[in-house]
């Protein structure tokens, strides 16, 4: 078991009861929903600006991207590009129209505009799809942690998570996001220390990581053909990167809560581009990172050997049949136990832990602002007491955390994080987003937004799933890209609808 020294040992103590401490400070002020879910709207617009970016900043990102970015290019990096748009979108239309409604939940308005099922849908897409997010993200943590500490990876997970839960139960919103925004400061800061170690690492710095990743194609942003959409195009990510933001922005209730936290409408709008300001460059630098870990593996070929020999025993193949996508996610923890120096150790697992911490938290409060409100008000108990709301939305806190670590451990063993991440945050977001903008912009009746509904939910189980038919349905397989399954799933229930719309009002005119 690697052992770290007492110093570092020291800042990872001082970091955890840092966020303990605030969790307990904030349950002081936990005496209604409104402060659990929306800290009764009292946050600064910066503060909540990054608290979204340090959302958005997960360990997905922290470790994912650069191992992406060593195992391919900055192909991905076109998701970030993506994002000025729909922040653009977001606070022109969505942040004024969730601000007027006093709805604490996204998924409320679905309910007004087409009827019960359309919320529970929306409801269940959205918890489905935080508990991939953060089983992702555990796993993520608990990939890197596991080499710097020697601790087996359930352990980690088990952990890390009773932590988060005791500060977000604690603590609520208000606990959330402050921690939020320390965790930010803490991983952008970890993130530049190790890019300047490792270019210290190189035999010329910098100069070197441009010449072998411009030699390598390592800085391309993928293909920008206009009639590929079965790869990973400049353009496929594009669109998958606007939707998925899209929906982030829009349907996500980690977000759309969070503009109700804001001391006013136009508060909640410039957080959303103080989030894009902070993650676009900040995005920058984990793919620099990944790419200059690339370069100095082909000057320390040690590097190279050692990853190898570590998937190929996690997946019991050998080394010839591994390519660098296989191990990619693996180079950022070998460089960390390796080469990042006593005293600084603890910093970096501190930003580990903050890459998860922030954005397991605010999945745990958001999911049981969910269940409260359109779940158990909805159809259990309607007229539920303040002292029961609080009692359900600790329960339901606790309960996500706990299934979330589960999800995590089932994860141990799988390839790319960021790959898995995006295939099945794609699958669960397609038909809200697609219903959300139905509703908002067309004037359709019940029985033709759940046809829609229903062909966009055939169709992205159709893509997600026919990849695993035997080769004798090869004709019957979806060939688009994995990260086209929201788009095309949005498309399909928006477009259906619209079409349904116009079809009724020609038969009734």
């Amino acid at each position: 078991m690697q052992q770290l020294p007492l110093i570092d040992l020291a800042v990872i103590a001082i970091y955890l009861l840092g966020m303990i401490l605030i969790g307990i400070r904030f349950s002081r002020k936990n005496k209604s929903a409104a402060q659990f879910t929306t800290a009764s709207g009292t946050i600064p617009g910066w503060a909540l600006g990054l608290s979204l970016y340090a959302t958005f900043l997960s360990s997905n990102t922290f470790l994912g991207v650069p191992g992406k970015a060593f195992g391919s290019n900055w192909n991905a990096f076109v998701f970030s590009l993506s994002m000025p748009l729909a922040a653009f979108i977001a606070a022109k239309y969505f942040v004024p129209f969730y601000r007027r409604s006093g709805a604490v939940s996204a998924y409320t308005h679905l309910e007004q505009r087409f009827g019960p099922w359309a919320r529970t849908y929306a409801t269940v897409c959205f918890i489905l799809m935080q508990l991939a997010r953060m089983g992702s993200i555990f796993f993520g943590a608990a990939l890197a942690l596991q080499a710097l500490t020697g601790l087996e990876m359930r352990t980690i997970i088990w952990v890390t998570g009773i932590c988060i839960i005791v500060y977000t139960v604690l603590g609520g919103m208000e606990a959330v996001i402050w921690t939020e925004v320390l965790q930010g400061i803490v991983k952008t800061t970890g993130a530049v220390m190790i890019l300047c170690l490792v270019i210290a690492g190189m035999h010329n710095g910098v100069g070197d990581i441009f010449r072998i990743g411009i030699a390598d194609g390592k800085f391309s942003p993928g293909s920008f053909s206009l009639s590929d959409f079965s790869h990973s195009t400049f353009w496929v990510v594009l669109l998958y990167g606007f939707f998925i933001n899209l929906n982030n922005f829009g349907m996500d209730q980690n977000y759309v809560q969070r503009y109700h936290t804001a001391r006013s409408e136009k508060e909640a709008s410039r957080s959303i581009w103080l989030c894009v300001y902070w993650y676009v460059p900040v995005s920058l630098v984990f793919f620099f990172i990944g790419t200059s870990l690339y370069a100095y593996a082909q000057q320390h070929p040690e590097v190279l050997l050692a990853v190898k020999q570590q998937a190929a025993a996690e997946r019991q193949v050998p080394l010839s049949a591994l390519q660098p996508a296989d191990y990619g996610d693996k180079v950022l923890p070998w460089f960390m136990v390796n080469k990042v120096p006593s005293g600084l150790m603890g910093l970096v697992v501190a930003a580990i832990l903050s890459a998860a911490m922030s954005t397991v938290s605010s999945g745990m409060n958001s999911t049981a602002t969910v269940f409260l409100k359109d779940i158990y008000q909805r159809y259990i108990n309607p007229g539920v007491t303040p002292g029961r709301e609080m009692r359900v939305l600790y329960v339901a806190s606790t309960l996500t955390g706990i299934l979330a670590i589960g999800v995590g451990i089932s994860m141990i063993g799988v390839g790319s994080i960021l790959d898995i991440w995006w295939e099945l945050s794609g699958i669960f977001a397609g038909g809200m987003l697609g219903l959300f903008l139905l509703g908002m912009v067309a004037e359709i009746r019940n029985t033709a937004a759940v046809t829609a509904t229903i062909t966009g939910i055939l169709i992205i189980i159709w893509m997600s799933l026919s990849k695993y038919l035997p080769p004798e349905w090869e004709h019957l397989r979806s060939h688009l890209h994995a990260n086209m399954v929201i788009v095309v799933g949005t498309l399909t229930i928006f477009l259906a609808g619209m079409a349904l719309a116009r079809l009724q009002r020609l038969t009734t005119s």
